[in-house]
Protein backbone atom coordinates (compact mmCIF):
# COMPACT_ATOMS: atom_id res chain seq x y z
CA UNK A 1 0.00 0.00 0.00
CA UNK A 2 1.44 3.22 -0.88
CA UNK A 3 2.04 5.33 2.02
CA UNK A 4 -0.09 8.93 2.21
CA UNK A 5 2.16 11.94 2.82
CA UNK A 6 0.63 14.87 3.98
CA UNK A 7 0.10 17.67 1.21
CA UNK A 8 -0.66 14.74 -1.23
CA UNK A 9 -4.50 15.30 -0.88
CA UNK A 10 -5.42 17.63 -3.60
CA UNK A 11 -8.05 19.32 -0.58
CA UNK A 12 -5.26 19.97 1.68
CA UNK A 13 -5.27 23.98 2.20
CA UNK A 14 -2.21 25.35 0.28
CA UNK A 15 -1.22 27.07 3.74
CA UNK A 16 -0.91 23.66 5.33
CA UNK A 17 0.97 22.05 2.84
CA UNK A 18 4.78 21.12 3.40
CA UNK A 19 5.91 23.65 0.92
CA UNK A 20 4.48 26.47 2.97
CA UNK A 21 5.99 25.61 6.06
CA UNK A 22 9.56 26.33 4.46
CA UNK A 23 11.19 29.33 2.88
CA UNK A 24 11.30 29.22 -0.67
CA UNK A 25 14.54 28.00 -2.98
CA UNK A 26 16.97 30.21 -3.21
CA UNK A 27 20.33 28.46 -4.02
CA UNK A 28 19.18 24.74 -5.44
CA UNK A 29 16.78 23.29 -6.87
CA UNK A 30 14.11 21.20 -4.35
CA UNK A 31 14.10 17.89 -4.40
CA UNK A 32 10.30 17.20 -3.97
CA UNK A 33 7.48 17.76 -6.54
CA UNK A 34 4.75 20.55 -4.85
CA UNK A 35 0.95 20.64 -5.79
CA UNK A 36 1.10 24.09 -8.54
CA UNK A 37 -1.56 25.35 -6.71
CA UNK A 38 0.77 25.91 -3.16
CA UNK A 39 3.42 26.84 -5.24
CA UNK A 40 1.59 29.72 -6.85
CA UNK A 41 -0.31 30.51 -3.81
CA UNK A 42 3.54 31.21 -2.48
CA UNK A 43 5.43 32.92 -5.21
CA UNK A 44 1.73 35.09 -5.35
CA UNK A 45 2.14 36.25 -1.49
CA UNK A 46 5.79 36.77 -2.54
CA UNK A 47 5.12 39.06 -5.32
CA UNK A 48 2.83 41.51 -3.27
CA UNK A 49 5.63 42.33 -1.87
CA UNK A 50 6.26 44.48 -5.08
CA UNK A 51 4.80 47.92 -5.62
CA UNK A 52 1.56 48.33 -7.14
CA UNK A 53 2.42 48.48 -11.00
CA UNK A 54 -0.80 51.07 -11.65
CA UNK A 55 0.47 53.49 -8.47
CA UNK A 56 4.36 53.60 -10.72
CA UNK A 57 4.11 56.76 -12.25
CA UNK A 58 8.13 56.52 -12.83
CA UNK A 59 7.10 53.94 -15.46
CA UNK A 60 6.61 54.58 -19.43
CA UNK A 61 5.62 51.21 -19.53
CA UNK A 62 2.20 49.46 -20.17
CA UNK A 63 0.53 48.62 -16.57
CA UNK A 64 -3.11 47.35 -18.15
CA UNK A 65 -4.63 45.31 -20.78
CA UNK A 66 -7.45 44.08 -21.85
CA UNK A 67 -8.91 40.00 -20.82
CA UNK A 68 -8.69 39.93 -24.63
CA UNK A 69 -5.38 40.62 -24.87
CA UNK A 70 -4.55 38.28 -21.87
CA UNK A 71 -5.99 35.41 -23.68
CA UNK A 72 -4.03 36.35 -27.25
CA UNK A 73 -0.50 35.96 -25.50
CA UNK A 74 -1.44 32.80 -23.62
CA UNK A 75 -2.28 31.31 -27.16
CA UNK A 76 1.21 32.35 -28.45
CA UNK A 77 2.99 31.82 -25.20
CA UNK A 78 4.70 28.44 -27.61
CA UNK A 79 5.04 30.69 -30.49
CA UNK A 80 8.75 32.07 -31.28
CA UNK A 81 8.83 35.03 -33.32
CA UNK A 82 11.77 34.49 -34.74
CA UNK A 83 10.96 31.05 -36.53
CA UNK A 84 8.65 32.80 -39.66
CA UNK A 85 9.25 29.46 -42.21
CA UNK A 86 6.75 27.56 -38.50
CA UNK A 87 4.38 30.43 -37.41
CA UNK A 88 4.15 32.40 -41.13
CA UNK A 89 0.90 34.52 -39.94
CA UNK A 90 2.65 35.61 -37.18
CA UNK A 91 5.43 36.81 -39.40
CA UNK A 92 2.71 37.90 -41.52
CA UNK A 93 1.24 40.63 -38.72
CA UNK A 94 4.51 41.86 -37.53
CA UNK A 95 4.77 42.97 -41.32
CA UNK A 96 1.60 44.54 -41.06
CA UNK A 97 1.95 46.74 -37.76
CA UNK A 98 5.62 47.72 -39.70
CA UNK A 99 3.80 49.50 -42.42
CA UNK A 100 0.70 50.33 -40.02
CA UNK A 101 3.49 52.22 -38.67
CA UNK A 102 5.11 53.72 -41.17
CA UNK A 103 2.03 55.15 -42.52
CA UNK A 104 1.07 56.54 -39.36
CA UNK A 105 4.52 58.11 -39.70
CA UNK A 106 4.67 58.89 -43.24
CA UNK A 107 6.99 57.39 -44.79
CA UNK A 108 7.13 58.21 -48.31
CA UNK A 109 8.41 54.22 -49.09
CA UNK A 110 4.81 53.20 -48.91
CA UNK A 111 4.55 49.15 -49.20
CA UNK A 112 8.12 49.06 -49.81
CA UNK A 113 9.57 50.68 -46.49
CA UNK A 114 11.46 48.67 -43.87
CA UNK A 115 11.44 47.54 -40.35
CA UNK A 116 11.18 45.01 -38.20
CA UNK A 117 9.98 44.59 -34.09
CA UNK A 118 12.05 44.20 -31.39
CA UNK A 119 12.23 43.73 -27.55
CA UNK A 120 11.58 47.06 -27.06
CA UNK A 121 12.56 50.79 -28.24
CA UNK A 122 16.13 50.17 -26.54
CA UNK A 123 17.06 47.35 -29.10
CA UNK A 124 15.30 49.12 -32.06
CA UNK A 125 17.21 52.30 -31.46
CA UNK A 126 20.44 50.11 -31.21
CA UNK A 127 19.35 49.09 -35.08
CA UNK A 128 19.08 52.38 -36.05
CA UNK A 129 22.27 53.22 -34.52
CA UNK A 130 24.03 50.69 -36.52
CA UNK A 131 22.01 51.55 -39.82
CA UNK A 132 23.61 55.26 -39.43
CA UNK A 133 26.89 53.87 -38.42
CA UNK A 134 27.17 51.63 -41.44
CA UNK A 135 25.71 53.95 -43.95
CA UNK A 136 28.49 56.68 -42.53
CA UNK A 137 31.27 54.08 -42.96
CA UNK A 138 29.90 53.33 -46.25
CA UNK A 139 30.12 57.30 -47.52
CA UNK A 140 33.75 57.88 -45.91
CA UNK A 141 35.31 55.03 -47.34
CA UNK A 142 33.67 56.40 -50.59
CA UNK A 143 34.87 59.63 -50.18
CA UNK A 144 38.51 58.09 -49.09
CA UNK A 145 38.38 59.14 -45.66
CA UNK A 146 38.85 57.84 -42.27
CA UNK A 147 36.20 55.58 -40.85
CA UNK A 148 37.68 55.16 -37.34
CA UNK A 149 36.59 57.71 -35.04
CA UNK A 150 33.02 57.84 -35.47
CA UNK A 151 30.53 60.15 -33.09
CA UNK A 152 26.32 60.39 -32.17
CA UNK A 153 25.35 63.62 -31.07
CA UNK A 154 22.00 63.74 -28.89
CA UNK A 155 20.71 65.85 -26.17
CA UNK A 156 19.79 63.94 -22.55
CA UNK A 157 18.98 60.86 -24.14
CA UNK A 158 17.85 57.21 -21.97
CA UNK A 159 20.60 55.16 -21.14
CA UNK A 160 19.85 52.75 -24.20
CA UNK A 161 22.39 55.17 -26.33
CA UNK A 162 25.48 55.57 -23.95
CA UNK A 163 25.01 51.34 -24.45
CA UNK A 164 25.39 51.70 -28.27
CA UNK A 165 28.06 53.84 -28.07
CA UNK A 166 30.02 51.88 -25.82
CA UNK A 167 29.08 48.29 -27.43
CA UNK A 168 29.67 49.46 -30.63
CA UNK A 169 32.36 51.43 -30.57
CA UNK A 170 30.95 54.78 -31.14
CA UNK A 171 31.60 58.68 -29.43
CA UNK A 172 28.69 60.02 -28.11
CA UNK A 173 28.40 63.66 -28.04
CA UNK A 174 26.06 64.52 -25.32
CA UNK A 175 25.04 68.21 -25.36
CA UNK A 176 24.57 69.62 -22.07
CA UNK A 177 21.01 71.22 -21.33
CA UNK A 178 20.61 75.15 -21.20
CA UNK A 179 19.26 76.85 -18.46
CA UNK A 180 15.04 77.06 -18.95
CA UNK A 181 15.80 74.10 -21.69
CA UNK A 182 13.76 70.83 -21.64
CA UNK A 183 15.98 69.33 -24.40
CA UNK A 184 18.20 69.55 -26.97
CA UNK A 185 18.12 73.08 -29.16
CA UNK A 186 19.49 73.43 -32.70
CA UNK A 187 21.55 76.58 -32.29
CA UNK A 188 23.83 73.93 -30.04
CA UNK A 189 24.73 71.65 -32.73
CA UNK A 190 27.31 73.50 -34.92
CA UNK A 191 29.72 72.97 -32.09
CA UNK A 192 29.41 69.21 -31.60
CA UNK A 193 29.00 67.63 -35.19
CA UNK A 194 31.65 67.51 -37.84
CA UNK A 195 32.10 64.75 -40.80
CA UNK A 196 32.55 61.72 -38.30
CA UNK A 197 29.05 62.17 -36.92
CA UNK A 198 26.90 59.63 -38.28
CA UNK A 199 23.84 60.84 -36.65
CA UNK A 200 21.95 63.09 -34.73
CA UNK A 201 19.07 61.82 -32.62
CA UNK A 202 15.85 63.83 -31.57
CA UNK A 203 13.74 62.78 -28.78
CA UNK A 204 9.95 62.76 -29.06
CA UNK A 205 9.40 62.51 -25.42
CA UNK A 206 12.53 63.67 -23.26
CA UNK A 207 12.74 61.02 -20.72
CA UNK A 208 13.25 63.36 -17.87
CA UNK A 209 10.71 66.45 -19.13
CA UNK A 210 8.53 64.58 -21.33
CA UNK A 211 8.84 67.40 -23.73
CA UNK A 212 9.58 66.73 -27.35
CA UNK A 213 12.51 67.92 -28.99
CA UNK A 214 12.22 70.44 -32.13
CA UNK A 215 12.90 67.88 -35.06
CA UNK A 216 11.85 70.03 -37.76
CA UNK A 217 14.29 72.65 -36.19
CA UNK A 218 16.97 70.34 -35.60
CA UNK A 219 16.97 69.17 -39.41
CA UNK A 220 16.54 72.47 -40.77
CA UNK A 221 19.75 73.56 -38.94
CA UNK A 222 21.70 70.52 -39.91
CA UNK A 223 20.35 71.66 -43.62
CA UNK A 224 22.41 74.55 -43.15
CA UNK A 225 25.18 73.18 -41.63
CA UNK A 226 25.72 70.79 -44.94
CA UNK A 227 25.37 73.88 -46.90
CA UNK A 228 28.38 75.53 -45.15
CA UNK A 229 30.23 72.00 -44.34
CA UNK A 230 29.67 70.03 -47.01
CA UNK A 231 28.06 66.98 -44.06
CA UNK A 232 24.78 65.41 -45.03
CA UNK A 233 23.70 64.07 -41.34
CA UNK A 234 21.12 62.27 -40.84
CA UNK A 235 18.23 62.32 -37.74
CA UNK A 236 17.28 59.82 -36.16
CA UNK A 237 14.01 59.91 -34.02
CA UNK A 238 14.01 58.25 -30.82
CA UNK A 239 10.12 58.48 -30.65
CA UNK A 240 10.63 55.77 -27.61
CA UNK A 241 6.81 57.24 -26.54
CA UNK A 242 6.05 60.09 -28.47
CA UNK A 243 5.32 57.72 -32.06
CA UNK A 244 2.37 57.14 -30.58
CA UNK A 245 1.20 60.29 -28.69
CA UNK A 246 2.01 62.85 -31.55
CA UNK A 247 -0.06 61.08 -34.40
CA UNK A 248 -2.92 61.32 -32.61
CA UNK A 249 -2.74 64.30 -30.34
CA UNK A 250 -0.23 66.33 -33.03
CA UNK A 251 -1.13 64.99 -35.75
CA UNK A 252 0.12 68.67 -37.50
CA UNK A 253 3.60 68.56 -36.08
CA UNK A 254 6.08 67.82 -38.52
CA UNK A 255 8.73 65.17 -36.61
CA UNK A 256 8.21 62.50 -38.64
CA UNK A 257 9.31 60.89 -42.51
CA UNK A 258 7.57 64.33 -43.50
CA UNK A 259 11.25 65.62 -42.91
CA UNK A 260 13.53 64.39 -45.21
CA UNK A 261 16.12 64.07 -43.60
CA UNK A 262 14.43 61.91 -40.96
CA UNK A 263 16.36 58.56 -41.63
CA UNK A 264 14.57 56.19 -39.07
CA UNK A 265 12.16 55.90 -36.22
CA UNK A 266 12.03 53.98 -33.19
CA UNK A 267 9.11 53.75 -30.69
CA UNK A 268 8.07 51.12 -27.83
CA UNK A 269 4.79 49.39 -28.24
CA UNK A 270 4.65 48.73 -24.67
CA UNK A 271 4.52 52.61 -23.78
CA UNK A 272 2.12 54.66 -25.11
CA UNK A 273 1.72 52.28 -27.77
CA UNK A 274 -0.54 50.21 -25.07
CA UNK A 275 0.53 46.84 -25.76
CA UNK A 276 2.19 44.58 -23.02
CA UNK A 277 6.17 44.26 -21.94
CA UNK A 278 8.12 42.79 -24.56
CA UNK A 279 7.65 44.84 -27.66
CA UNK A 280 9.45 47.64 -30.00
CA UNK A 281 9.52 48.94 -33.22
CA UNK A 282 12.21 50.32 -35.95
CA UNK A 283 11.35 51.99 -39.20
CA UNK A 284 13.46 53.17 -42.17
CA UNK A 285 12.28 55.61 -44.35
CA UNK A 286 13.18 53.91 -47.34
CA UNK A 287 14.18 50.18 -47.57
CA UNK A 288 18.00 51.39 -48.54
CA UNK A 289 18.44 52.87 -45.68
CA UNK A 290 18.86 49.52 -44.02
CA UNK A 291 22.45 48.40 -45.26
CA UNK A 292 21.92 45.27 -47.04
CA UNK A 293 25.36 44.14 -44.88
CA UNK A 294 23.17 44.30 -41.73
CA UNK A 295 20.48 42.01 -42.62
CA UNK A 296 21.17 38.12 -42.24
CA UNK A 297 19.59 35.39 -44.45
CA UNK A 298 19.83 32.41 -41.98
CA UNK A 299 18.52 28.60 -43.55
CA UNK A 300 16.44 27.73 -40.53
CA UNK A 301 14.20 25.00 -39.91
CA UNK A 302 13.35 24.78 -43.38
CA UNK A 303 13.27 28.30 -44.59
CA UNK A 304 15.44 31.02 -45.98
CA UNK A 305 14.38 33.89 -43.12
CA UNK A 306 16.00 37.23 -43.18
CA UNK A 307 16.76 38.56 -39.97
CA UNK A 308 18.48 41.96 -38.42
CA UNK A 309 17.99 41.86 -34.18
CA UNK A 310 20.21 41.80 -31.27
CA UNK A 311 18.49 38.88 -30.04
CA UNK A 312 17.06 35.81 -31.80
CA UNK A 313 14.11 33.74 -29.69
CA UNK A 314 11.89 35.64 -28.38
CA UNK A 315 7.87 35.51 -28.00
CA UNK A 316 5.49 36.55 -30.58
CA UNK A 317 2.26 37.15 -28.74
CA UNK A 318 3.63 40.94 -27.95
CA UNK A 319 3.60 41.58 -31.54
CA UNK A 320 -0.10 39.81 -31.72
CA UNK A 321 -0.78 42.20 -28.90
CA UNK A 322 0.13 45.31 -30.92
CA UNK A 323 -1.80 44.23 -33.79
CA UNK A 324 -5.24 43.80 -31.95
CA UNK A 325 -4.92 47.60 -30.26
CA UNK A 326 -4.59 48.56 -33.93
CA UNK A 327 -7.52 47.00 -34.95
CA UNK A 328 -9.34 47.21 -31.60
CA UNK A 329 -8.93 50.65 -31.02
CA UNK A 330 -8.18 52.00 -34.27
CA UNK A 331 -7.05 56.12 -35.17
CA UNK A 332 -9.75 57.27 -32.97
CA UNK A 333 -9.21 55.02 -30.31
CA UNK A 334 -5.89 55.60 -29.90
CA UNK A 335 -6.88 59.81 -30.12
CA UNK A 336 -9.41 59.00 -27.42
CA UNK A 337 -6.85 57.28 -24.89
CA UNK A 338 -3.89 59.60 -25.09
CA UNK A 339 -6.39 62.52 -25.40
CA UNK A 340 -7.89 61.45 -21.97
CA UNK A 341 -4.21 60.62 -20.62
CA UNK A 342 -3.47 64.54 -21.81
CA UNK A 343 -6.78 65.66 -19.81
CA UNK A 344 -5.60 64.37 -16.57
CA UNK A 345 -2.40 65.27 -16.66
CA UNK A 346 -3.50 68.98 -17.26
CA UNK A 347 -5.64 68.42 -14.27
CA UNK A 348 -2.92 67.66 -11.99
CA UNK A 349 -0.59 70.39 -13.33
CA UNK A 350 -3.38 72.59 -12.22
CA UNK A 351 -3.43 70.60 -8.78
CA UNK A 352 0.34 70.89 -8.49
CA UNK A 353 0.76 74.82 -9.27
CA UNK A 354 -2.23 75.69 -6.63
CA UNK A 355 -0.31 73.68 -3.83
CA UNK A 356 2.90 76.40 -3.39
CA UNK A 357 5.81 74.81 -3.47
CA UNK A 358 6.39 73.75 -6.84
CA UNK A 359 7.28 75.22 -10.49
CA UNK A 360 6.27 73.48 -13.31
CA UNK A 361 8.74 72.65 -16.02
CA UNK A 362 6.30 70.77 -18.11
CA UNK A 363 2.41 71.04 -17.96
CA UNK A 364 1.34 67.71 -20.00
CA UNK A 365 0.53 69.69 -22.95
CA UNK A 366 1.65 70.00 -26.43
CA UNK A 367 3.75 66.37 -25.35
CA UNK A 368 3.61 63.48 -23.59
CA UNK A 369 0.57 62.81 -21.09
CA UNK A 370 2.74 63.63 -17.89
CA UNK A 371 3.98 66.44 -15.59
CA UNK A 372 7.45 67.79 -14.94
CA UNK A 373 8.04 70.09 -11.70
CA UNK A 374 10.89 71.29 -9.43
CA UNK A 375 11.13 72.75 -5.99
CA UNK A 376 10.45 76.81 -6.20
CA UNK A 377 12.72 77.38 -3.65
CA UNK A 378 14.71 74.23 -2.75
CA UNK A 379 16.69 75.67 -0.31
CA UNK A 380 14.22 77.43 1.64
CA UNK A 381 11.57 74.91 1.32
CA UNK A 382 13.00 72.78 4.75
CA UNK A 383 12.66 69.52 2.34
CA UNK A 384 13.88 67.90 -0.59
CA UNK A 385 11.49 66.21 -3.49
CA UNK A 386 13.35 62.94 -2.56
CA UNK A 387 12.02 63.30 1.05
CA UNK A 388 8.69 63.88 -0.94
CA UNK A 389 9.13 61.01 -2.86
CA UNK A 390 9.75 58.90 0.44
CA UNK A 391 6.86 59.98 2.32
CA UNK A 392 4.78 59.14 -1.11
CA UNK A 393 5.58 55.27 -1.04
CA UNK A 394 4.12 55.24 2.47
CA UNK A 395 0.69 55.49 0.39
CA UNK A 396 2.37 53.21 -2.13
CA UNK A 397 3.36 56.21 -4.79
CA UNK A 398 6.28 55.78 -7.16
CA UNK A 399 7.02 59.43 -7.85
CA UNK A 400 10.61 59.54 -8.69
CA UNK A 401 12.91 62.47 -8.04
CA UNK A 402 15.93 62.76 -9.97
CA UNK A 403 18.86 65.49 -11.13
CA UNK A 404 18.42 66.90 -14.61
CA UNK A 405 21.43 66.14 -17.38
CA UNK A 406 24.36 67.99 -17.74
CA UNK A 407 24.82 70.91 -17.32
CA UNK A 408 21.97 71.41 -14.71
CA UNK A 409 22.04 68.60 -12.40
CA UNK A 410 21.91 70.84 -9.11
CA UNK A 411 18.22 70.77 -10.34
CA UNK A 412 15.81 68.29 -9.28
CA UNK A 413 12.67 67.37 -10.18
CA UNK A 414 9.85 65.23 -10.15
CA UNK A 415 7.81 63.67 -12.82
CA UNK A 416 4.41 61.77 -12.80
CA UNK A 417 3.42 59.67 -16.36
CA UNK A 418 -0.20 59.74 -16.85
CA UNK A 419 -0.70 56.07 -18.80
CA UNK A 420 -3.39 53.63 -20.10
CA UNK A 421 -5.56 52.60 -17.01
CA UNK A 422 -4.05 55.71 -14.60
CA UNK A 423 -7.74 57.46 -14.08
CA UNK A 424 -8.61 60.82 -12.99
CA UNK A 425 -9.56 59.39 -10.02
CA UNK A 426 -6.68 57.74 -9.03
CA UNK A 427 -4.58 61.43 -9.61
CA UNK A 428 -7.14 62.82 -7.80
CA UNK A 429 -6.35 60.73 -4.59
CA UNK A 430 -1.90 61.25 -5.79
CA UNK A 431 -3.10 64.72 -5.27
CA UNK A 432 -4.97 64.81 -2.26
CA UNK A 433 -1.56 62.69 -1.16
CA UNK A 434 0.62 64.76 -1.86
CA UNK A 435 -0.66 67.68 0.09
CA UNK A 436 -1.01 65.51 3.41
CA UNK A 437 2.81 64.79 2.22
CA UNK A 438 3.58 68.26 2.04
CA UNK A 439 1.67 69.44 4.84
CA UNK A 440 3.97 67.07 6.87
CA UNK A 441 7.12 68.16 5.54
CA UNK A 442 6.76 71.63 5.80
CA UNK A 443 5.14 71.48 9.34
CA UNK A 444 6.69 68.95 10.80
CA UNK A 445 3.27 67.10 11.66
CA UNK A 446 3.54 64.44 14.61
CA UNK A 447 4.09 61.12 12.85
CA UNK A 448 0.84 59.89 14.80
CA UNK A 449 -1.17 62.61 13.54
CA UNK A 450 0.51 61.97 9.92
CA UNK A 451 -0.95 58.26 10.18
CA UNK A 452 -4.51 59.04 10.37
CA UNK A 453 -4.30 60.21 6.95
CA UNK A 454 -2.55 57.52 5.58
CA UNK A 455 -5.57 54.82 6.52
CA UNK A 456 -6.41 52.50 3.81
Amino acid sequence: MALHRVGDDKETDVFAAPLSGETLAKYRIPEDVSPPKVVYAALHNELLLDGNAVQNLATFCTTWSEDEIHRLMNECLGKNMVDKDEYPQTAEIESRCVHILADLWNSPAGAGTMGCSTTGSSEAAMLGGLALKWRWRQRRAAEGGSTGRPNLVCGPVQICWDKFARYFDVELRQVPLEPGATGLRPHQLERYVDENTIGVVAIMGVTFTCDYEPVREIAAELDRIQEEHGWDIPVHVDAASGGFVAPFLHPNLPWDFRIERVASINASGHKYGLAPLGVGWIVWREADLLPEDLVFRVNYLGGDMPTFSLNFSRPGGEVIAQYYLFLRLGRDGYRRVQQACADTARYLAGEIANMGPFTLLYDGQGALPAVSYTLADPAGAGFSLYDLSDLMRMRGWQVPSYPLPPDREDTVIQRVLIRHGVGRDEIALLAQDLRRCLDRLAHGTPPDKARAGFHH
